[in-house]
């Protein structure tokens, strides 16, 4: 079993609907990851050879997501998330909790409650209740039931801890428009929208490359 295997098998036992166990155990490996780069680095390498991670990286034009680790029961990920030029994010919620560990850069981040209490809300209306910066080695964790939203400095790294789906789908708001849907989890998209979104072998090795430029792992 590789550390990272063996640092996300430690996490099967939280509570995902505590935050607080989430937090506490999930930062300890996110301290573990970070100290040790070694490790991330070993699992970059041999990603190349493990097809059932790279076909769930994904590209977008703002946003690269690496899979560096997955399992189906209970369903863990550990993730490194780097955000590029220009990018923002919709207020949104998510199907799972998670925690995340700024590697490089920062973002504001903007938090917003529990909107999905009240589908009516305008979300022209919505209200902050907290902004706050995440600066390099800030980590947190977030309920999936917390509305968000994060605008990032090109180029910022963070890595991230999910945990298991509880639900099928997420709340997505626009504070210009006024609108806010539904967007559902990967098994529900169609085979070319999977397609479009998945990170070929030669971007794995571009952002690899930016990695190593960032003396990050």
């Amino acid at each position: 079993m590789d550390d990272i295997d063996r640092i996300a098998e430690n996490l099967c036992g939280i509570d995902w609907n505590d935050i607080d166990d989430v937090e506490i155990n999930c930062r300890e490996a996110l301290n573990e990851l970070a100290a040790e780069p070694r490790i991330v680095r070993e699992r970059l390498d041999d990603l190349p050879n493990r097809p059932d991670l790279l076909n769930m990286c994904e590209h977008y034009d703002i946003l690269d997501k690496i899979v560096l680790h997955s399992d189906n029961d209970p369903g863990i990920r550990v993730r490194l998330h780097v955000f590029l030029p220009g990018y923002f994010d919709r207020p949104h919620n998510h199907r799972w909790s998670y925690a995340s560990r700024i590697l490089r850069g920062q973002y504001r981040h903007y938090l917003f409650g529990n909107a999905e209490l009240d589908e009516r809300i305008d979300p022209k209306k919505l209200p902050v209740l907290q902004a706050r910066e995440e600066p390099i080695s800030t980590s947190y964790a977030l309920h999936h039931s917390m509305v968000h939203a994060v605008v990032a400095e090109p180029f910022t790294v963070s890595l991230v801890v999910r945990g298991p789906a509880v639900k099928d789908r997420f709340l997505v708001m626009d504070r210009k428009t006024g609108e806010s849907w539904w967007q559902y989890g990967a098994q529900q998209e169609s085979a070319d929208d999977a397609l479009r979104k998945r990170m070929t072998s030669a971007r794995l090795q571009e952002m690899i490359g930016r990695l190593d430029e960032w003396q990050l792992f």
